[in-house]
């Protein structure tokens, strides 16, 4: 599990704590299910009744880990001994783990709900027709910024800007870190020329004096308590911050970012499948779904629960107006076997 920050936002580690109180209980459930699911997501990234609710509906129980990287979740896939149910993944993600038999076909007559899906979510680039993998939210790749600290933050320059050296902090994820300094370039975010990643490289390792660090958690809090002034993010999670402490900002820079979908998927092997399909079903409801978009601040990929999202639908943090979509957001695109020449790019930032 996360290790939970002493430093944290009030309402949110209450609420969180709870949540993992609840799971360790094991609430006594409604129907008879002789089974156990094993879910494997990132941190702060689900509504704490979400597990409880399916706990108490399934009679199941649920065991509930967290991981801090993407390049994390693929490296224990990899090793094979993984024992989880359910992984979410993000979209360019799947194609790759598809080919490498990572993750298995899903029966989509099990998950009824998927009829609920926006039709651009039943055939993305990653997985048309939904065949592996079923969208738990989507968001975008920004600049979570306090705005005592920050005059504007409309540009990725503000990332490299002396004056801020020690209250920055970028993303530890290869595709987004090396993607954004592609654009701040002017280049391709999703770039496989060599004299492109070279560049990159280079602004990034000159970057890293000014660092407090990467993370891919952490950021949440410490721009809740005023401990960055700076933090590559991604939208919902600065968006939590924001909830807790009204000085925080977000913005898309000028040079454009990412726009990102992460999926729920059952790993190869997985030991309860019919019950990965059954959780997946079951988030599917308008309900269940608009409750975890609410607390995670990120966008729904479930066009039945917009009557419960009014007031996320109107903010365009959450979900970007049409000409932004278009004229400044790209998706991650799959490199294939040349993502390893980001890694090894990613390496040699990462040891300086």
């Amino acid at each position: 599990m996360k290790r939970l920050s002493i430093a944290s936002c009030g309402r949110r580690e209450f609420l969180r704590r709870a949540a993992l109180l609840a799971v360790a209980a094991g609430l006594p459930g409604c129907k008879t299910h002789d089974s156990v699911l094993n879910f494997y997501n990132w941190s702060n990234y689900i509504d704490p009744d979400t597990i409880p609710t399916f706990e108490h509906e399934f009679g199941a129980k649920v065991n509930y880990d967290n991981f801090s990287s993407q390049d994390i979740l693929t490296a224990k896939m990899r090793i094979g001994v993984f024992g989880y149910d359910l992984v979410v993944a993000t979209d360019y993600k799947i194609a790759k783990m598809c080919k490498a038999g990572l993750i298995e076909p899903l029966d989509l007559s099990k998950i009824p709900n998927v009829k609920n899906l926006y039709p651009r979510f039943r055939s993305g680039p990653w997985d048309p027709g939904n065949l592996y993998s079923i969208p738990w939210q989507w968001g975008t790749t920004g600049i979570g910024y306090n705005q005592k600290m920050v005059d504007k933050a409309d540009s990725w320059d503000v990332m490299w800007d002396p004056r801020y050296a020690g209250a920055i902090s970028m993303l530890d994820e290869a595709r987004d870190a090396i993607g954004v300094t592609l654009m701040s370039l002017g280049l391709d975010g999703n770039s496989l020329r060599p004299d492109d990643l070279r560049e990159a490289q280079r602004k990034l390792i000159a970057q890293r004096p000014l660092l407090k660090h990467y993370t891919s958690d952490t950021y949440i809090d410490e721009l809740c308590s005023n401990d960055l002034a700076l933090a590559q993010g991604w939208s919902g999670d600065v968006n939590q911050a924001r909830s807790e402490n009204g000085d925080i900002g977000y913005s898309i820079p000028q040079e454009g970012s990412f726009i990102w979908v992460d999926n729920l998927c059952i790993p190869k092997g997985a030991p309860h499948p019919e019950l990965a399909h059954e959780f997946m079903n079951f988030v599917l409801r308008p309900d269940i779904g608009a409750n975890i978009s609410k607390f995670v601040q990120y966008a729904s990929p479930n066009q039945a629960a917009e009557p419960y999202l009014k007031d996320l639908l109107a903010d365009p943090t959450i979900y970007p107006p049409a000409e932004l979509m278009r004229d400044k957001l790209v998706f991650y695109a799959n490199l294939g076997a040349d993502e390893d020449k980001w890694q090894e790019v990613w390496r040699q930032v990462k040891i300086g």
